[in-house]
């Protein structure tokens, strides 16, 4: 319905523009021709009342039809809540303990391989030597 309404108010809107650049203008640069003597379809005094008549009727469907889409555009939306989402996702999981952090999480984990009453295992020895590197030397 709203896509029929867009399209209705588009063509209401290319036939205002028409209409209104038909117009005779009182010297801007209207494309309506000015006072020429050639008879065409219409005398002067009945082109502008139909063309005045034209303009109010498609300003008053133009007026309309954008208010009609905009109460259409507002019922539409209606008011949401940033926690309406919310339902549908997974909820965070809680870690057992009540980790707060990183590294509480961390601690935890350390805590669980190593068997309550066993002696820790001891730190790994480093991979380098304690003295300063020694330089290769050249033979």
């Amino acid at each position: 319905m709203q896509t029929v309404l867009i399209v209705v108010h588009l063509i209401i809107v290319l036939a205002l523009i028409g209409v209104v650049l038909l117009q005779r203008s009182e010297g801007g640069l209207g494309l309506g021709g000015g006072g020429s003597g050639v008879s065409g379809f219409m005398t002067g005094r009945g082109q502008a009342n139909a063309l005045t008549r034209a303009t109010a009727v498609l300003a008053a469907l133009f007026f309309v039809t954008s208010m009609t889409l905009a109460v259409m555009s507002h019922r539409a939306a209606g008011p949401r809540s940033i926690l309406d989402g919310a339902g549908t996702s997974q909820p965070a999981r809680q870690q057992p303990g009540g980790a707060d952090n990183l590294l509480d999480t961390l601690r935890q984990q350390q805590n669980q391989t190593t068997a309550p009453g066993a002696p820790a295992a001891p730190a790994p020895a480093p991979s380098q030597p304690a003295g300063p590197p020694e330089a290769p030397q050249s033979r």
